[in-house]
C-alpha cells in the first residue's frame, strides 16, 4: 500500500497538465482587481477634473456681469451642472461669494449665495490667500463640493469628496452686485 501511494505521489508530482490553469487561477483575481482599480481611478480623476472645470466656469460666468439676478444665478448653477454630466449633478454644491476690501483695507463678505451648502454671512470671512485683494476691489470666490461615489456604489457613503475653489476678479466693475429679483 505504501509503494502504491508513493508511486501515485510521484506521478502527481511529474504531471504538468494543469499548471497553466492553476497559474491562471492564482493570477486572474489580481489582474481583475488591478483592471477594476485603474478604471475606478480614471473615472475619479475625470470627475475631479469636471468639478474643477465647473468651479472655474461658474466663477467666470459671475465675473462677466456687474449685477447678478436670481434668474442668472439659476442659469449659472445649471451651467455648472451641465459640466459635471454624466455624473449626477444633484449632489454638486456651490457657494458663490463676493469678497471686498474697503479703502481702509478691511475685508468683508459683500454677498454670498449657495446651493447645497450654507452661504457665508456678512460677519463670516472665508480663508483667502494673502495679497488677493487690493483696497476698493473685490473677488468672486466659488467653492464646489462633490461627493464621488464611483461606479460601484457602497452603502457606507461616498468614496471621496471632491472639492475645488476658484478666485476671479470682476471684469466689468470693481465688484459684482447681487440683486434679489
Amino acid at each position: 500500500m505504501f509503494t502504491t501511494l508513493h508511486s501515485a505521489l510521484r506521478r502527481f508530482k511529474r504531471d504538468v497538465r494543469g499548471v497553466s490553469a492553476l497559474e491562471f487561477a492564482l493570477i486572474a483575481p489580481v489582474l481583475i482587481a488591478m483592471y477594476l482599480g485603474s478604471a475606478e481611478m480614471t473615472m475619479a480623476l475625470t470627475a475631479d477634473r469636471k468639478v474643477t472645470n465647473a468651479t472655474t466656469a461658474v466663477a467666470d460666468l459671475v465675473t462677466q456681469d456687474d449685477l447678478i439676478t436670481n434668474v442668472e444665478l439659476a442659469d449659472i448653477y445649471a451651467a455648472g451642472d451641465a459640466i459635471v454630466f454624466p455624473n449626477d449633478p444633484t449632489s454638486l454644491s456651490f457657494r458663490i461669494t463676493s469678497v471686498r476690501m474697503d479703502v481702509d483695507g478691511d475685508i468683508f463678505v459683500d454677498w454670498s449665495e449657495a446651493r447645497g451648502v450654507t452661504p457665508y454671512t456678512t460677519a463670516t470671512l472665508p480663508d483667502l490667500p494673502d495679497g488677493l485683494l487690493a483696497p476698493m476691489n473685490s473677488i468672486i470666490m466659488v467653492e464646489a463640493t462633490y461627493p464621488y461615489t464611483g461606479p460601484f456604489p457602497d452603502e457606507s457613503g461616498p468614496l471621496m469628496t471632491l472639492q475645488d475653489t476658484a478666485y476671479l476678479r470682476p471684469r466689468l466693475s470693481a465688484w459684482v452686485r447681487r440683486s434679489n429679483s
